[in-house]
């Protein structure tokens, strides 16, 4: 036995990945826990199976945040500056994956990492990182709210900007409410038809550049050299980092997912993987092709009209002769965003439950249907979406900057929560008397990876807004510094209230939360979990 009084798990060749005895213990209704369709602790049901959670990690939120917000990012900084910033949050935001990948493969259970913050730091810390996450979330649905309904008022402003976004708000909602299942086959869907709209926009980038055009020059790198590559060296490379924050926001949210996967053992690191392949392909190549072919000096990237957003992919077109062209970007882009508002709903819905379960939101909060369905976390979540309204007098651009401030600082945040809660993790199991190789799945380079994740999170969240010191804008850097001093806030409030402990390493409980696929006997029979795979089956296994 552990000091703490739990008993370390050994290794056992019959049961792999460092988990010991049966399936499951059975339940006092003598029935297997894992073997329930509905979680018994957090009542969601486990409907989504490895291809939705792996499509979610490679596309599922991808949406104007990236099409229509690296607009702005790329007015800020430029295309090497866009370019740079895609690639620093990327290495970051793989650190934090590494991490990640390891806690939740581990411990899939509700609440993701803000309640294993309760676990491995203090409960006070995990209150932070959950109402920070949330905040997150709920900043994106109404850039996302924000970005739909500027589309549909460009093609016809008949309706007004509140009228679409309540006829949007009723459908969504209806969606939300039928399922999780019905949520991942959907999702699995779009995100395929973002990943071959981006295909095509990279194809026709490459025509364009290189003069494969009937009536238009090839453009090569026309641009980075006039109007160059950066706009303000240093400081528009600064600014670019809180854009980028938040295009990458979400790709975390595949912990959130995992109490709701069958097979999170083996759907987690899937998804993990594809991550990488995420930041390669989906970032890095945006970055690259949004500023070949898209001067940063356009004007319609930051005043593209009072109710309109424009993408780097509309002018782009448009550059290239086709002035009819943006009626199909806006029609890419509503496709996106139909994905990208489902899963924002999803994922705050998820994280408001299971926070209210632990007691960190109001308890009404924190109940499900029998069908799984958090019905009252959807509804509050998606009435937060009605923040995207301030576009009615600031304009759509003007508000997406705003909201993307406080969502890209709130993402710095979190993630270094995560990293911190991972070093925690890591000094309990080493504390108790485990071994690395039990571990089902094991970050990359440990502790550096881990160390790096924290420090960069934390230097990024500090200087973020350093360019509205000089010239100093107040407005401005109230929006960019707000949330820094609230995170202590929230957490020292709640410490001191609820007399809180902050955990020693030989206290913290490594046993709870831990289950098994619903599959796993199919899974071990074709050696997708444990045992010899051929070469085929470890090539698509990575793919």
């Amino acid at each position: 036995m552990s000091e703490a009084g739990y008993m370390p798990l050994m290794s056992n060749p019959e049961y792999p990945d460092g988990l010991v005895g049966p399936l499951s213990e059975i339940g006092t209704d003598g029935e297997c826990e894992d073997s329930r369709e509905i979680d018994p602790t957090s009542g969601v049901k486990r409907g989504l199976k490895t291809r939705h959670l792996s499509m979610m990690a490679l596309a599922g939120i991808i949406g104007p945040g990236l099409l229509v917000g690296a607009g702005g990012a790329l007015a800020s900084g430029g295309p090497a500056s866009l370019l740079i910033g895609f690639a620093v949050i990327g290495i970051i935001a793989f650190s934090i994956m590494q991490s990640l990948g390891e806690l939740t493969t581990l411990y899939p259970s509700g609440g993701a990492f803000t309640s294993l913050a309760d676990r491995f730091v203090d409960k006070a810390f995990g209150v932070a990182v959950g109402w920070y996450y949330f905040i997150i979330w709920f900043a994106v649905l109404s850039n996302e709210y924000n970005a739909v309904t500027s589309i549909l008022v460009f093609w016809s402003d008949k309706v007004p900007v509140w009228g679409y976004f309540l006829i949007l708000w009723t459908l969504f909602l209806g969606f939300q409410l039928l399922g999780v299942e019905t949520f991942g086959e959907a999702e699995f869907w779009l995100a395929l038809i973002k990943l071959l709209g981006l295909v095509m926009f990279f194809l026709f980038s490459i025509v364009y550049a290189s003069g494969g055009i009937n009536g238009t020059e090839g453009i090569g790198f026309k641009y980075w050299h006039d109007p160059g590559p950066f706009v303000e060296g240093f400081r528009g490379v600064a600014t670019v980092f809180v854009f980028c924050s938040t295009f990458y926001a979400g790709c975390e949210s595949i912990a959130v997912a995992a109490t709701e996967t069958k097979n999170p053992r083996v759907a987690v690191p899937h998804a993990i993987r594809q991550v990488f392949w995420r930041i390669i392909f989906i970032y890095l190549g945006s970055a690259f092709f949004f500023g070949l072919t898209c001067p940063s000096n356009a004007e319609d990237l930051v005043n593209g009209g009072s109710r309109a957003l424009q993408s780097p992919m509309t002018i782009a077109i448009q550059n290239a002769g086709w002035e009819g062209g943006v009626h199909l970007i806006n029609a890419f882009i509503l496709i996106t965003c139909i994905s990208a508002i489902n899963s924002s709903i999803y994922i705050a819905s998820r994280t408001i439950l299971f926070m209210a379960q632990d007691g960190k939101a109001p308890k009404f909060l924190g109940g499900t249907n029998k069908r799984g369905v958090p019905v009252a976390a959807v509804v509050f979540t998606n009435a937060c979406g009605a923040l995207s309204l301030m576009n009615i007098s600031t304009g759509a651009s003007r508000a997406y900057s705003y909201i993307v401030n406080l969502s890209g600082v709130a993402t710095f945040l979190v993630w270094g929560g995560i990293s911190f809660t991972h070093i925690r993790f890591r000094s309990a199991w080493k504390a108790q008397g485990y071994r690395e190789q039990d571990l089902p799945f094991v970050s990359f380079w440990y502790p550096l990876n881990a160390y790096f994740g924290l420090g960069a999170n934390i230097f990024l969240a500090f200087v973020q807004g350093w360019t509205t010191l000089s010239p100093f804008d107040a407005g401005n850097f109230v929006d960019a510094y707000i949330l820094l001093p609230l995170f202590p806030l929230i957490y020292f409030g709640f410490k001191l209230v609820f007399r809180t402990r902050f955990w020693r390493a030989e206290e913290i409980d490594l046993q709870s939360g831990r289950r098994r696929d619903l599959d796993e006997i199919k899974e071990l029979t074709t050696g997708e979990l444990g045992g010899h795979q051929t070469l085929w089956q470890r090539f698509m296994k990575n793919l």
